[in-house]
């Protein structure tokens, strides 16, 4: 029998987190870029359908500065894409272009915009969980990129916060597919109900109209 997703996902007390869909990591022909631009209709559609039920929409993304102050020397994949200058620059606070919500999710002035210097994880240390606990959420439903890191990284760090969580599963994307699908099967299913973009839109477009006054 078909998981009926409508109970955990009531919009008085859910949030609708999309995972660095950012300008600058979303495109091209291969990678996570062309994964995330796979997905990005899936996100920008349930985005929508959770505005129209009153679900918080909430936009993690990360910042680097131009001069790379504040960032991780320790990540090895920065160093494999030479992403971490030998020498530090001169002082330039801007945000490296392109850190910012994909133009197609908006954002929309109801939603929130969570940035960070730092890090893997969208969750700890990003401000992102009093956040969600000052809107009295219990349920977050987490999409975008990657299943390689960011979207296990999510999901443990929110299950580990209490708060359950829902994954769509064609509104997430790693890279190779078949490590993503591994992920969400060998390891994301077992912290997270999964779930489908359909599914998902369905649940908010039965939601009370009172939840739509949020």
């Amino acid at each position: 029998m078909p998981l009926d997703v409508r109970p955990l996902v009531t919009p008085t007390t859910t949030a609708l987190i999309t995972n660095e869909m950012q300008a600058s990591m979303i495109g091209g022909t291969q990678g996570v870029g062309a994964a995330g631009a796979r997905i990005l209709p899936n996100v920008v559609r349930l985005a929508e359908a959770a505005r129209g039920a009153g679900v918080q929409v909430m936009h993690c993304v990360k910042v680097f500065r131009r001069d790379s102050l504040a960032r991780n020397r320790n990540i090895v994949l920065y160093r494999q894409r030479g992403a971490i200058p030998a020498e530090m620059p001169l002082a330039d606070s801007r945000p490296v272009e392109g850190t910012y919500p994909c133009p197609e999710l908006g954002p929309d002035e109801r939603d929130i915009v969570m940035t960070r210097l730092h890090g893997l994880g969208s969750v700890t240390d990003s401000g992102v969980v009093p956040v969600l606990r000052n809107l009295g959420v219990a349920t977050v439903v987490v999409t975008g990129i990657s299943l390689n890191i960011g979207i296990p990284n999510a999901v443990m760090d929110l299950a580990n916060h209490a708060f359950e969580v829902v994954v769509p599963r064609d509104a997430v994307a790693g890279t190779p597919d078949e490590y993503g699908e591994q992920m969400i099967q060998n390891t994301i299913r077992f912290l997270a109900t999964i779930t489908t973009t359909e599914d998902l839109v369905a649940a908010w477009a039965d939601a009370p109209e009172v939840a739509r006054e949020r």
